[in-house]
């Protein structure tokens, strides 16, 4: 502004628009231009660059709707707001989803995340997720308190499809509670192939083959039970990822009581399942991609079945059993279980329950009274073997 004062000052006073671009190192057409505009209203101010007329401007009332759409589902973004769009008004045109973003930006509706850092990602020895019902995750999302309680939110949830099979709050991580969560589950959807966990209790213990109660209730039921590897929650990511959804859309704040968060995970489970856009599915809802399972849940239990030339023993109530008048110990959960022993080599031999090794043992001399099981010979961190 001093130098252009200066310009229209020296100006006034005589100078020569020739010599005034000179010394001030602009062209003669710039130095016009700001003699003219000195006398104007808006005087030798710069103006807006902005164009009078903008035909591919968003018009106000689609913004309006882009605004309520993401008002009723503060957490859903620009990929999935068009599905909520077109149930506020079905002839609206859809912008783009950089323009949705930016309409969202411009109403103070975004906040920015900080950007993570990340790792490559490591190979997996993992199943594929395949069909509908081969994979189901499940895991525990970190406690949250819910009034003077704990709420323990049981999450399950197809690989393939990402259908939510269950969301189910407890006060308590206990076997019981979750037999019956999976009970429910699988009598309403049937049975998958493959249950993936992580390490942690009641899905797996110390025992061998990491074998809990309620593993060796899936082994019995058909359901081999995977177990992702110990500090490595990427392989089961898109339970993980989601669990942050669920934390966000659910528990920010808690409800007062348990029922009343149940009464939410129920009402997020709907519309997670039947309305929410899946970016990794086009776009569209879990519930079009899912049907249940044709195996169905006929008997609560029975005991696996071997060929009939194999060595197969039952346990008694302490998990072990009798080899060759010598006391093998296996694991406590397996309580009258059926088991396996198969030679591998001479004088040795693995043991199995269903699909999962429980480990191997070398034939002892004459004088051994008892069978020490090796555990530490998995090939893969999880199961089967």
């Amino acid at each position: 502004m001093k130098e252009r004062m200066k310009l229209f000052v020296a100006w006034e006073e005589g100078e020569s628009v020739s010599e005034l671009a000179r010394r001030f190192g602009i062209s003669r057409k710039t130095a016009y231009k700001w003699i003219a505009r000195a006398s104007e209203r808006d005087g030798l101010r710069d103006r807006s660059s902005r164009p009078g007329r903008t035909p591919h401007k968003t018009p106000e009332s689609v913004e309006r709707i882009v605004v309520a759409a993401r008002k009723r589902h503060p957490r859903w973004g620009p990929k999935k707001l068009p599905r909520v769009m077109r149930m506020i008004d079905p002839d609206v045109a859809i912008p783009a989803p950089s323009t949705i973003n930016a309409i969202l930006k411009r109403n103070g509706l975004i906040v920015p995340r900080r950007r993570r850092r990340r790792g490559p990602s490591a190979p997996s020895p993992l199943t594929e997720y395949g069909a509908v019902n081969n994979v189901w995750c499940i895991d525990f999302k970190g406690d949250f308190r819910v009034g003077a309680k704990r709420c323990y939110p049981l999450t399950v949830m197809d690989g393939a499809s990402r259908f939510l099979i269950a969301c189910q709050s407890m006060s308590r991580i206990r076997t019981q509670t979750v037999k019956k969560a999976l009970r429910r589950a699988f009598a309403e959807f049937g049975l998958p192939t493959i249950i993936r966990t992580d390490n942690g209790a009641p899905f797996a213990s110390r025992g061998a083959g990491g074998l809990s109660k309620l593993s060796v209730w899936w082994i019995n039921l058909g359901i081999t039970p995977e177990r992702i590897e110990p500090g490595k929650p990427q392989q089961n990511g898109r339970l993980e990822r989601f669990h942050r959804t669920l934390k966000d859309e659910t528990a920010r704040p808690p409800a007062a009581t348990l029922s009343a968060q149940q009464r939410r995970f129920d009402k997020f489970r709907a519309e997670y399942n039947e309305l929410r856009p899946h970016e990794s599915l086009d776009q569209r809802p879990p519930a079009e991609f899912y049907e249940p399972s044709t195996r169905i849940l006929t008997r609560d239990e029975s005991l696996p079945r071997y060929p009939l030339h194999v060595e197969s023993y039952r346990t008694d109530r302490n998990g072990c059993i009798q080899w060759r008048g010598r006391r093998l110990r296996l694991n406590s959960c397996l309580d009258q279980q059926l088991v396996e022993v198969r030679k591998v080599a001479d004088a040795h031999y693995d043991v199995y329950f269903g699909p999962a090794r429980l480990g191997r043992f070398t034939k002892p001399n004459s004088k051994t009274k008892t069978i020490k099981l090796d555990t530490s010979l998995e090939v893969l961190p999880g199961l089967p073997v």
